[in-house]
């Protein structure tokens, strides 16, 4: 059971140690890919990409065309973005 809870985690302890983060000035240094899907709240509660500007430099990534389950619902875009991420393929033209 405390292994199910754990992905809720972000709105107690996560945010704790985001907050000491930002204090410290420490960001991720690593390449960031961001991919949400645009059915859904996501998008329209958040910036995504704006949200994670805010922690590193290198982020890139976009909304795909379906909801909270990305290599379900979209897995071709999904793959597509990760191959390119990882340096193995081209980014599909939408």
């Amino acid at each position: 059971m405390l292994s199910r809870g754990e992905d809720y985690r972000a709105a107690t302890l996560d945010f704790a140690h985001d907050e000491a983060d930002r204090r410290e000035g420490r960001r991720v240094t690593c390449p960031v890919l961001a991919l949400s899907g645009r059915q859904g709240y996501l998008e329209e509660w958040y910036k995504v990409l704006g949200i994670w500007r805010g922690w590193t430099d290198k982020v890139r990534g976009r909304a795909l065309e379906c909801g909270h389950y990305l290599p379900e619902e979209a897995p071709e875009e999904t793959h597509s973005e990760l191959r390119v991420f990882f340096g193995a393929g081209q980014a599909a033209s939408l």
